[in-house]
């Protein structure tokens, strides 16, 4: 019988980012990517796992989220 072709299984690292916006939590969640995307590579999903402000004079003065970040493991 053939051998079956070779099946490659992802493995990823994850790691926890802050990032934070006065704009809105989409905002915060780009600026922790668009940072992050600087000096990691490959990186492939994202879990948003906290969210918070900060509250000045009875409005928003920033938004702030944690992300679970996955990225693939160089060979």
């Amino acid at each position: 019988m053939p051998v079956a072709a070779e099946m490659k299984g992802h493995v990823y690292k994850i790691l926890e980012l802050v990032g934070s916006s006065e704009k809105s939590i989409e905002d915060a969640i780009q600026n922790a990517l668009a940072r992050a995307s600087k000096t990691i590579r490959d990186m492939k999903w994202f879990e948003v796992t906290q969210t918070r402000g900060h509250i000045e004079n009875g409005t928003v003065g920033h938004y702030q989220v944690t992300l679970r970040v996955g990225f693939t493991l160089e060979e």
